[in-house]
């Protein structure tokens, strides 16, 4: 890839400048997403795959103007609800080329997702569990689907989208021949889908490796003794360095070694980057409005707050920060925190940052991979703007939230 696509972008990488405009332009808190980054972390996941049929995961980020970036790099979409589907739709994707991987589908979820793939047949429903399929049938459908597998192991960087050994996603394995001729004699059995987890770099890589090792003979199984299959999808879960010190994945290491965890297939194989895609394309702008020494600590005030960004509340995620008006400061132990009651709501303890002051901006990266996705409006606080960069050009893509917008749908 070209030298302005590194394999990780790191918050020193943007140009500062650039974003201290943006802050001053459209306020703080502020999500900045560059979708140039976006189409080149696509198109480097793409190139170490080239005999596969790589899909973005919608989850990660549902942006319109993601989705539209992604959609003219030439990429797929796969959506995990039916909102998904219908944002995919708007940003201009084909329905016969999507998929939708169903997660104890609500009622209307699944009503909308049968009425869009009877008016085009090409789209694919995937299931999880017996009574997916049983209401599917319920509602007339007989066309495309996939069965999702549990393959038992689960990976990634915590506990909680360690989805390849929850309960919750799949068809335990032993049950899925059985499950897999059933489905087959009431739909177009069409594929095998799983997902392991979320985050994974080298460290987790080969457990990874096993998980799909196990889809993969588990399609061989499917294809045996069932049903010949048009794909076998192992999902995404493949990460991003957050922390400074890790190294980002080396894609044509792990191109190779998914090959070999795969093996033969007749199968086509699929793959469903989200997080890999958008996690470094995109940042938080936060501004300091304290600075309080504590006995324990120097504690440090932003705008920004755990409705903005629930990620190190919600998995105790590391994200890095960097002080965008004084990088070159000394550096010293700060803990960062929002505007929200509660001891949840901080970004760092004890981190070294150039020395904030008050009015400060802060940028938090790797936000992109569900940063805005998880963003909520705890406190009666209005969701941020989100302002999208293209080469030399900016425009809004989300507008700021006002209180109205926060209380308009309150009778």
């Amino acid at each position: 890839m070209s030298q302005d696509s590194p394999p990780v972008r790191r918050l020193a990488d943007w140009d500062h400048d650039r974003l201290g405009r943006l802050a001053a332009d459209h306020g703080t808190p502020l999500y900045v997403v560059d979708l140039d980054r976006v189409a080149r972390n696509y198109e480097r996941f793409a190139s170490a795959f080239p005999d596969a049929h790589v899909m973005y995961a919608a989850k990660a980020h549902t942006g319109r103007a993601v989705l539209e970036t992604l959609l003219e790099t030439g990429a797929d979409i796969e959506c995990a609800a039916a909102g998904e589907l219908q944002r995919a739709v708007q940003a201009g994707a084909d329905p016969s080329t999507l998929q939708y991987t169903a997660v104890n589908p609500p009622d209307a979820d699944l009503d909308y997702a049968v009425e869009l793939a009877g008016e085009n047949p090409g789209l694919t429903i995937t299931g999880g569990a017996r009574d997916t399929f049983d209401r599917l049938e319920e509602r007339g459908y007989d066309g495309r689907v996939a069965v999702r597998i549990n393959p038992g192991i689960g990976t990634g960087h915590h506990e909680k989208v360690a989805t390849g050994k929850d309960a919750k996603f799949g068809i335990p394995y032993e049950q899925v021949p059985e499950v897999a001729e059933d489905v087959a004699d009431r739909f177009d059995l069409v594929g095998i889908h799983a997902h392991a987890g979320s985050g994974v770099l080298h460290d987790d890589l080969d457990d990874h490796c096993r998980a799909i090792g196990k889809v993969a003979e588990m399609g061989r199984t499917v294809e045996t003794g069932v049903t010949p299959l048009d794909f076998v999808d192992f999902g995404g879960g493949f990460g991003v360095p957050y922390r400074e010190d890790e190294a980002p994945l080396e894609m044509d290491v792990v191109g190779e070694k998914v090959r070999d965890a795969v093996g033969g297939l007749d199968a086509q194989i699929k793959l469903e980057p989200g997080r890999y895609v958008v996690a470094d394309a995109e940042l938080i702008l936060s501004e300091v409005n304290t600075v309080k020494e504590a006995p324990a600590a120097t504690v440090v005030g932003v705008d920004a707050s755990l409705a903005t960004l629930i990620r190190p509340a919600m998995f105790g995620s590391y994200h890095p920060i960097r002080n965008v008006t004084a990088p070159d400061r000394e550096a010293e132990p700060v803990s960062v925190g929002g505007p929200c009651c509660t001891s949840a709501d901080v970004f760092c303890t004890d981190r070294p940052i150039a020395r904030p002051e008050r009015e400060d901006l802060l940028a938090i990266g790797n936000a992109g991979a569900y940063g805005y996705e998880l963003a909520n409006q705890f406190h009666s606080q209005p969701r941020p703007a989100e302002v999208a960069i293209e080469g030399d050009e900016s425009r809004v893509v989300r507008e700021r939230e006002t209180l109205a917008d926060v209380t308009r749908m309150e009778r």
